[in-house]
């Protein structure tokens, strides 16, 4: 269920007044100077607004009209998965450790495995078989740089359990040797990462079981600890499709740079699903809670110069990547 608020008309704000659930406010930029506006921009998903805007917790959109049909019909089509999305970005604090909001998202994704609209979705895909590609992921070390490249180019990088297995691999080598100063991950072929796998989708034995292998097996984590360490010196550098999965582990990264063609998004909605590979700790940080939801409410993806003026991408890159 979608509620919608106005903000040139709010009503005053009372204890318990945001319920659980998508809330969308909308307005123009003298609506949100507004000192009556202030509790619904803090406490909405997010705020819908026309006109350029620096406050992180709105996202500027052609049509607000347009925008609020779309996530309605959305919010319809996916009720469950929009509610659990906008539950789990309020209560998870960037701040906290970050095992703590792996933990909570993965509780949530796991809750809606185990429901009706991630099953819908896996009867309307139908069987599939993952292909067995060779050298899903190359790992060179050059002195103390670690570089970890993507090789499945033919699905644009969509992330494999096979892929998993050699990134932690990786991943748990570079944060037990202290000599490594430096990692760089990027992709081979037309794609950074398009995102998970949609043939492995459904593979799980139980929800249980997926959350503790999501928990205790993150890359996300790894990456995590080593940006603790090394700051920008562990970067990630994009291009093209930057989806699901593949955003999240960026997202973790202490540098991320992009080239032109890079796109960036989150559809995991359209599943039945939310983030599941530490988005909601991991792009939150970047880019706070309301544009996060955005991303996943909406479906929409954004351009490199949208991604640069949230902050969820540090640097242009330049130069031909590697094929």
């Amino acid at each position: 269920m979608l509620r919608v608020i106005d903000l040139s008309s709010v009503p005053e704000p009372y204890p318990d007044m945001v319920s659980p659930g998508v809330v969308v406010a909308f307005g123009s930029a003298t609506d949100m100077a507004s000192p009556s506006a202030e509790f619904w921009l803090e406490n909405a998903t997010f705020t819908l607004v026309e006109g350029r805007t620096a406050d992180r917790r709105a996202v500027t959109v052609e049509s607000v009209a347009g925008a609020l049909v779309e996530l309605k019909r959305r919010c319809e089509r996916w009720p469950r998965a929009s509610a659990v999305c906008a539950d789990v970005l309020r209560v998870v604090d960037p701040g906290d450790p970050t095992l703590t909001g792996l933990v909570t998202e993965s509780l949530a994704y796991s809750t809606l495995q185990a429901g009706p609209e991630f099953a819908r979705w896996l009867d309307e895909r139908g069987p599939v078989h993952p292909p067995d590609i060779a050298e899903p992921l190359l790992v060179d070390r050059d002195g103390d740089i670690v570089r970890i490249r993507f090789n499945r180019p033919q699905r644009h990088n969509a992330f494999s359990d096979d892929v998993r297995g050699a990134l932690l691999e990786a991943l748990t080598v570079a944060v037990m040797d202290p000599a490594v100063t430096e990692i760089v991950l990027s992709g081979n072929g037309p794609s950074f990462c398009s995102g998970g796998d949609l043939a492995e989708f459904g593979t799980f034995d139980d929800p249980a079981s997926a959350h503790l292998a999501r928990t205790r097996h993150s890359p996300g984590l790894l990456l995590d600890a080593l940006t603790v360490r090394l700051g920008p010196a562990c970067r990630a550098e994009v291009h093209g499709q930057v989806l699901g999965s593949g955003l999240e582990m960026a997202a973790f990264c202490g540098w991320v740079a992009a080239k032109p063609d890079s796109v960036f998004g989150l559809p995991e909605l359209s599943l039945g699903l939310i983030p599941g590979a530490g988005g909601t700790v991991s792009v939150t940080r970047r880019i706070g809670r309301w544009r996060t939801a955005y991303l996943v409410l909406s479906g929409r993806t954004i351009d490199v110069d949208t991604a640069m003026s949230w902050g969820l991408v540090d640097a242009a890159a330049g130069g031909r990547r590697q094929m």
